[in-house]
């Protein structure tokens, strides 16, 4: 049996759903969860702390507390701004390390808090490996498929996608005919999907690609999608979404299926 896991939650249901694998499996767990960031709501019930992103020597001392072994970070994060820095002691020492990094790309800045946590001595490993189902599978997972002209839009997709990765701006792309409507950046993939809703062209809808970085730690910040992604998607007026797989996480596989089914949209893991 591994350790007690520590969960450092930021938005989004990932963290409710490792807190019920860890249920299932009768796995100590705590939950150390990020002000501003994390959801009330998803965590009611949970072993539970609060704390604040830039508060680095509360958030290791709360680990230790609960005697947790092992840490995974699950949902998002946002990158605080310069101006909302207000690291307690801990924080102000990593400072000096982390002010390139957030400067620049996210890839680098998650290595920095990677290696403080190792240093402590707590082992960090990937929300997949609590969970095992979460990453896409290969194939096409739903009753609709694309065809040819929806493919051509996936290979486009890759592309660009992948020099997006390259650069450390974003994971995801909308092709629509060839054409790219829309990059992911800072703003994340379900304000894409909106703001691309108003660049549809007439005909066949776009397609949501999603590639994690090329090089990146999986432990961290792996692309991911579930049912409020498709939701978003069949608003938006697109005709599917393609994840690559074994590389971005598929939060509950089950509902997202069933609502892209319902919405007539496809669902497709690509290698």
């Amino acid at each position: 049996m591994p350790g007690k896991l520590g969960i450092l939650a930021g938005g989004g249901d990932l963290p409710r759903r490792l807190a019920e694998a860890c249920r299932a499996s009768h796995r100590p767990y705590h939950v150390i969860a990020f002000r501003g960031e994390a959801e009330a709501a998803r965590l009611e019930g949970e072993p539970l702390d609060w704390t604040e992103v830039t508060q680095v020597g509360r958030t290791l001392g709360l680990l230790r507390e609960r005697a947790c072994a092992e840490v995974v970070l699950a949902g998002r994060v946002r990158r605080p701004t310069l101006a909302a820095l207000k690291p307690d002691m801990r924080g102000a020492l990593l400072l000096a390390k982390l002010l390139p990094r957030l400067l620049a790309g996210d890839d680098g800045l998650l290595r920095i808090v990677i290696d403080e946590l190792e240093g402590e001595g707590f082992r960090v490993v990937g929300p997949d490996d609590v969970l095992a189902d979460l990453l896409t599978p290969a194939g096409c997972l739903t009753r609709i498929q694309p065809d040819e002209a929806a493919r051509a839009d996936i290979g486009r997709g890759r592309e660009v996608a992948r020099a997006l990765g390259i650069a450390d701006v974003g994971q995801s792309v909308i092709v629509q005919q060839g054409i790219v409507l829309g990059l992911e950046a800072i703003e994340g993939t379900d304000a894409l999907i909106d703001r691309c809703a108003a660049l549809a062209r007439p005909g066949p809808g776009g397609v949501l690609v999603k590639l994690r970085k090329p090089g990146q730690d999986r432990r961290v910040d792996l692309p991911a999608l579930g049912p409020e992604t498709v939701r978003r998607a069949a608003a938006a007026g697109l005709r599917g979404i393609a994840a690559e797989t074994g590389g971005t996480l598929l939060i509950d596989r089950d509902a997202a299926v069933a609502v892209a089914d319902a919405a007539g949209l496809f669902l497709v893991g690509i290698e």
